[in-house]
Order: C-alpha cells, then sequence, then structure tokens
C-alpha cells in the first residue's frame, strides 16, 4: 500500500524537498540506520532496521506526489504507521519550507 503526499512543487523540487526530509530524519532517528538510495532520477529505495529486523521499502516523486512504501515484518506491523508518519511530517517540513523559498 502506498502512502502519499502530495508537495505542488513539481519533480525536481519534490525530489530535493525529499532528500532534504530522509537526511534531517537520518539525524534525528540514526539508531534505525536509515539508508535512501536513489536507484534512478525519482525513486529511492529506502531501509531501517529495528529491534535486529530490516524494513525495506521506496521513495517515488512524481510531479504532484511523494509516494512511500513500506515492506514490514508481521511482527513490526505496529512500526510501520508511526514510520511513515514521522517520514511524512519531515516531508510536510521541507515541503513548506520550499514553497517559502528556503531551501
Amino acid at each position: 500500500m502506498k502512502h502519499t503526499v502530495t508537495h505542488g512543487l513539481g519533480k525536481d523540487k519534490a525530489k530535493e524537498v525529499a532528500q532534504k526530509a530522509f537526511a534531517s530524519y537520518q539525524e534525528r532517528y540514526e539508531k534505525y540506520h536509515p539508508k535512501a538510495n536513489w536507484v534512478r532520477d525519482d525513486k529511492a529505495e529506502i531501509s531501517f532496521s529495528v529491534k535486529g529486523m530490516s524494513l525495506k521499502g521506496s521513495l517515488e516523486v512524481d510531479e504532484r506526489d511523494i509516494a512511500m512504501e513500506l515492506d514490514v515484518p508481521f511482527v513490526l506491523r505496529p512500526f510501520k504507521g508511526k514510520a511513515l508518519g514521522v517520514i511524512e511530517e519531515e516531508i510536510q517540513k521541507w515541503i513548506v519550507k520550499a514553497k517559502n523559498g528556503e531551501l
């Protein structure tokens, strides 16, 4: 299931927002070892480690939305909503900064 955040910034600016938001997330949640590897211009593979288990997913950027998808082992399903929520919160902060010309 994809979780999307509408940005209204255009693809290039949205990618910059996604990169900055994920970098901020990496600093704040270093203990979860978040990683993002951009495999295409518009798509990053993301991963986290929680309680010795790895969570993997993707972050995709288009002209309108930033879409996140996270594959989570059954025992960590409660963490999925929290993880996506925290990432979305970071993205929303950076969207506001981008719209205010602060990037």
